[in-house]
């Protein structure tokens, strides 16, 4: 063979093996983009039906429970200690609420007051239980049942410091259902800013798991991680998102945050920039809490098109539960809820309408069929 036609022979076994690349390539992007198409469908689908426990103690008796709220203005917080307290009700017991108002001082504060309360059982309304480990190991030591919701990063009970149980929806698959929401609504193609507060170990989890989602799409991309304490996002968010526009452009086409109070903050400045609330880019997901604005904003088509909703009461009504386990010498119920994604699509079940997600799954029965109320 002359050194010519083996020349050629070289190049078109090069091109064959690259077409062969590019087909093998091309395959593994449909499959995961079939996964993400199948994963959403799931974690969008209405009514699904009742996971948690049927069995565990009767009420016991009278008691006193402090809710600790990270900061009341959190939609998540808020919604959680509203179910926490209706519950309270039907067992008879007292309850209260301080507020932590977003600072990591006034949250000791906070929790300060609730030990010099006295109280039986204390809950953690999204305060991160690591942060306050010298308040949450005093509580302990002095006999008072602690329960955490995202009060750490992941459901079950912790250990460092000492909580019976913490609450949440899996933040993996939390975040994982925003992350292939992107991928799915793109097409494959989203670039992806992630809004993050690292102060949260549970928001650390969600980020690091949306990431994951959206590096698994080849012509997907993570643009940048921008770590943005909740706390301050009124004064942080209108000059953040203004200039991460000026930066990315149209290369920015969603956004991910770990709860819906980012964009209560984002709108303005993405509606002074010019860009249309409903099929304008970047498009906005959460991934969590489904606040009443959320609601608000994905129904009206302005700013955002999804949101992680967790079961904010019935998270409420789960807390009084493992509490009321806790304080019958039993062990967490171990229920952790599943995820589920609203859209424009599925607004109007499981408590879509109120603007709250509360799952036509029964559970309020079921709790006090297993307390005798």
């Amino acid at each position: 063979m002359s050194r010519h036609r083996a020349y050629a022979s070289c190049l078109i076994v090069g091109a064959a093996a690259l077409v062969l690349s590019s087909v093998a390539s091309r395959a593994e992007d449909d499959a995961y983009l079939k996964e993400a198409k199948d994963y959403i469908a799931k974690v969008t689908a209405p009514g699904a039906p009742w996971t948690g426990p049927t069995t565990g103690p009767k009420a016991q008796g009278k008691k006193l429970i402090v809710y600790v709220s990270a900061d009341q203005r959190n939609g998540g917080a808020q919604g959680v200690g509203d179910g926490a307290q209706e519950a309270a009700k039907v067992m008879g017991w007292d309850f209260r609420i301080l507020d932590g108002q977003g600072s990591v001082q006034l949250r000791t504060s906070a929790l300060d007051q609730a030990i010099a309360l006295k109280p039986d059982g204390i809950i953690l309304g999204t305060v991160d239980a690591a942060e306050q480990a010298p308040a949450v190991e005093r509580a302990v030591k002095q006999g008072i049942k602690v329960v955490g919701w995202h009060a750490g990063a992941a459901p079950g009970p912790m250990t460092n410091p000492p909580v019976f149980t913490n609450i949440t929806t899996d933040p993996h698959e939390v975040a994982k259902a925003a992350g292939l929401y992107a991928v799915v609504d793109s097409n494959g193609t989203a670039g992806v800013i992630l809004f993050t507060d690292s102060i949260y170990a549970i928001a650390t989890a969600k980020t690091n798991a949306e990431a994951a989602a959206i590096k698994g799409c080849k012509g997907c991309s993570v643009l940048a991680v921008e770590d943005t304490p909740i706390g301050d996002l009124a004064n942080r968010m209108p000059q953040l998102t203004t200039g991460l526009l000026a930066r990315y452009g149209k290369k920015w086409t969603y956004s991910i945050a770990v709860n819906d109070l980012y964009f209560d903050f984002s709108a303005p400045s993405l509606q002074s920039a010019g860009i249309a609330p409903d099929i304008g880019y970047p498009r906005q997901i959460s991934a969590g809490d489904g606040s009443v604005p959320a609601f608000q904003r994905i129904r009206q088509k302005q700013y955002q098109i999804a949101t992680v909703a967790e079961p904010l009461h019935l998270h409420g009504w789960q807390c009084i539960d493992e509490l009321n386990r806790a304080f019958a010498g039993q062990p967490p119920s171990g229920f952790v809820a599943p995820p589920h994604l609203f859209i424009a699509a599925n607004l109007n079940r499981d408590g879509g309408p109120d603007n709250l997600y509360d799952p036509e799954n029964g559970y309020k029965e079921q709790y006090r069929k297993i307390w005798g109320k």
